[in-house]
């Protein structure tokens, strides 16, 4: 009988709530024969017993090897990550008022470290200074409390904010990704790159023997 090809397209990163992990939660994957495709998508990876650890690296290599040893007239072929990072989380973990209280906490972070990394840097450059030396200049007399340099200013940062970030309130300015939504990918991909790593150099990465 010939082999019948199967593509196999794995995620870096898989979460899942469940105890039993499967092959098509995984990713995804291909393959002409449904009868083939059915049975190996429902082949068991790992299972998350109670009290035992939450993540675990699961390597391509097990992946084939599972598949070769349910269907053995298959060749199969790897078109995604070769490892694979599991993670088992709890959607319940934070309800009610803690979760209110984790969104309190990190809007009132946000907002008075902005506040005070904006005034420590314009304290630093003397930006004060700066704007009633131009008011001087420009106009021949001493700037009073406030100078249409210091309200233009405050607009235009204001608007900087806004366009950077991409955000109007809960709407998106374009489509573009903004800057913390890339920073957050980066760091995503480098987390889940050095959990990869290190389960490897421990030995605890699921792989062939």
């Amino acid at each position: 009988m010939p082999n019948v090809n199967v593509y196999l397209k794995c995620d870096r990163n898989v979460e899942t709530q469940k105890e039993d992990v499967f092959l098509k939660d995984l990713g995804t994957l291909r393959c002409s024969d449904s009868e083939i495709s059915a049975k190996l998508k429902a082949l068991k990876v790992c299972r998350f017993g109670q009290g035992s650890e939450t993540r675990c690296v699961v390597s391509a290599t097990k992946l084939i090897e599972l598949m070769e040893t349910a269907c053995p007239n298959i060749s199969v072929e790897i078109i995604g990550e070769t490892d694979v990072l599991i993670e088992r989380v709890t959607v319940n973990q934070y309800k009610g008022w803690r979760q209110w209280l984790k969104i309190a906490l990190v809007c009132l972070v946000s907002f008075f470290g902005t506040a005070f990394t904006i005034m420590a840097y314009h304290n630093d450059v003397g930006i004060q200074d700066v704007f009633a030396e131009i008011y001087r200049i420009v106009m021949d007399r001493e700037p009073g409390s406030f100078n249409i340099l210091e309200v233009s200013y405050s607009i235009g940062l204001s608007l900087g904010i806004i366009v950077f970030f991409n955000h109007v309130g809960g709407r998106r300015i374009t489509k573009d990704p903004t800057p913390i939504e890339v920073a957050m990918r980066n760091y995503e991909e480098d987390v889940n790159k050095a959990l990869v790593e290190t389960a490897g150099r421990e030995e605890k990465e699921i792989d062939s023997k």
